[in-house]
Formats: structure tokens, C-alpha cells, sequence
């Protein structure tokens, strides 16, 4: 099993929300999936999602698009967000 972390910050979180809900299927296509969405416990606009991923290359390839890059500056995107690939061992 693998897994991917994401963390960025956005403008809102209630804004951003649905934007990523709404990208559920471009993450299901990529192979990733039990999302756990978690917010700082300091700053409410900074989110780290944890997911499992069935292959890493395309984990990594979903991290890179242009499609998720879209997505989270239209979401309020105020950083650059820092994905970690994990296998278990």
C-alpha cells in the first residue's frame, strides 16, 4: 500500500471545499482514494489531505497535472502546496 500527503493553504476553507469534493472522480481515475481531510489546529485555511494510492507514478502524475493546478488556484490556492509519496514497508 502507498500513500500520498498534500498540504497548502487557501484563502477559505469553506470556499475550497466543494472544489475538492468535486474532484473526486480526477483523484478515483488517478487511483487514489479514503481521503481524510484535516485542517491546521492554528490556521483553519491550511489543509492536509491524506489518501491512499494504488501506484505512485500516478499519484505523482495527479500532484503535477495542469487539471489539479487549475483547480486549487481557482479554489484560492495562497502557497505552493507540498505533496510526500509514502510506501509502506
Amino acid at each position: 500500500m502507498a500513500a500520498i500527503i498534500m498540504r497548502a493553504k487557501f484563502k477559505d476553507y469553506a470556499t475550497w471545499r466543494p472544489f475538492f469534493d468535486g474532484n473526486k472522480s480526477s483523484r478515483a481515475a488517478a487511483g487514489l482514494t479514503n481521503e481524510r481531510v484535516f485542517r491546521s489546529a492554528d490556521d483553519k485555511n491550511e489543509v492536509v489531505i491524506i489518501m491512499d494510492a494504488k501506484d505512485i507514478k500516478k499519484a505523482k502524475d495527479f500532484a503535477a497535472s495542469s487539471g489539479l493546478k487549475e483547480v486549487m488556484k481557482k479554489a484560492g490556492l495562497l502557497d505552493t502546496p507540498t505533496f510526500h509519496f509514502l510506501e509502506s514497508t
